[in-house]
């Protein structure tokens, strides 16, 4: 997919006439980032809005003894960094690429300059932040009231629903899940066998499908 033709897709973008995405995409920069680098710093001072074009990115917290939090994961049409941008506030987090990633990068004046001659772009903008509020509130009312299992179940409907349907292409793999709901690798690997042996899930090396969306909602604690 052309970058141009991606950056129509994104929430941030998609009530926007063409002409208004074709400035965008002619203002954005193209940065390529290999497995592992850390493309932001928390604390960093924030300049610039990024758009997913290829690959995956993980948004983390990392404690003083080293263990990271995965607060959620990126794919292609997914941005991140908007924050900074409008509080002037320092990073709340690092971002580091999960395989080799294509990033679109928008500058803070350009960033800035495409609010006031797009209005729409500040709905999109509203329209995102409040669907990432309200994921952070379902994210922490889980930690606290639902067992693993629960959790597992409720991130495997999450990452079906961002891809619209019952399949996930890209298999996140166990300790990265882990890390998202609060859990250990183990734990996420032997409930992935138990959803397995029910035939709830059928999971291959490249997808997970759901098979029986019901019963992974039972599971997952949603009547």
């Amino acid at each position: 997919m052309n970058s141009d033709n991606l950056l129509a897709r994104v929430p941030l973008f998609e009530n926007l006439g063409r002409e208004d995405v074709d400035k965008i995409f002619k203002a954005a920069r193209r940065r390529n980032y290999p497995k592992n680098q850390v493309i932001l710093f928390e604390d960093d001072h924030g300049d610039a809005l990024y758009v997913v074009a290829t690959g995956q990115v993980k948004v983390v917290l990392t404690g003083e003894n080293g263990r990271e939090v995965i607060l959620s994961v990126l794919g292609e049409g997914d941005f991140f960094g908007e924050m900074s941008l409008i509080d002037d506030e320092p990073r709340s987090a690092h971002v580091i690429a999960m395989e080799d990633c294509e990033l679109l990068v928008l500058l803070r004046d350009d960033f800035l300059r495409c609010l006031k001659e797009a209005p729409d772009m500040s709905v999109g903008l509203l329209r995102a932040m409040s669907q990432r509020l309200r994921r952070a509130d379902d994210k922490i009312g889980n930690l606290v009231l639902l067992d693993v299992g629960a959790r597992v179940a409720r991130l495997i409907l999450q990452l079906a629903d961002d891809q619209g349907g019952d399949t996930i292409n890209r298999s996140i793999p166990h300790n990265t899940m882990a890390q998202m709901i609060g859990s250990s690798r183990e734990t996420v690997s032997r409930t992935f066998r138990d959803l397995s042996e029910k035939g709830i899930i059928e999971i291959t090396r490249e997808t997970i499908v759901i098979s029986d969306r019901e019963g992974l909602k039972q599971a997952a604690g949603i009547k």
